[in-house]
């Protein structure tokens, strides 16, 4: 079975790939020309069926997945959540985002502080539209170490370890990340089809 995935992002593709290994996982890019999907929902869910939606409505005769991810700051009033991939402004790299997150963190003062991942997914089928949710928690620190992973990963420790994303190996976040736990959930599914 062949499953397209509703994004560009080639770090979030390759975690997928990984994840689904029984499947061949490829980005939308590699079938049709990229365009602007407006991400107009106010939750992850939203996001992730809007981004499913509109590729599938170009490629009906595929299974279309997409995900929309972030992080979330109990101590900043949630941020940046929903809008992680764009929180130091539109076209932002993960470095920006990374590095504005550490200067929230600074300008308060917090060295380490609770926080949490979340990640939507959403498939667009030919049978409707299904979605699955997956977290991880742990702590944000005021700096970035590692650089293993991507976006936030260089300075969220996950609970119970000691080390952030960017410091451990890939096999122990794919067993323990947000996106692992969606994409496990979605896969009883995409069984199901």
């Amino acid at each position: 079975m062949k499953i397209v995935v509703a994004s560009g992002n080639r770090g979030k593709i390759k975690e997928i790939q990984e994840i689904l290994k029984d499947y061949e996982v490829i980005p939308y890019t590699d079938l049709i020309e990229p365009f602007e999907i407006e991400e107009t929902g106010k939750t992850f869910k939203e996001n992730a069926i809007i981004k499913a939606k509109a590729v599938h409505e170009r490629l009906p005769e595929y299974i279309v997945l997409a995900d929309d991810s972030g992080i979330s700051v109990p101590a900043l009033n949630g941020e940046p959540g929903i809008y992680s991939a764009r929180y130091a402004g539109e076209g932002a790299s993960d470095k920006d985002n990374l590095n504005k997150l550490i200067q929230e963190l600074k300008k308060r003062g917090i060295k380490k502080t609770p926080a949490y991942y979340t990640a939507a997914i959403a498939i667009a089928t030919p049978y409707g539209e299904f979605t699955a949710h997956g977290f991880m928690r742990g702590d944000v620190i005021d700096e970035a170490r590692g650089n293993k992973g991507f976006g936030y990963d260089p300075m969220f420790i996950p609970k119970g370890y000691d080390k952030t994303l960017g410091e451990l190996d890939s096999e122990i976040k794919q067993k323990i990340s947000h996106r692992y736990k969606a994409l496990e959930l979605i896969k009883s599914v995409l069984k199901a089809i």
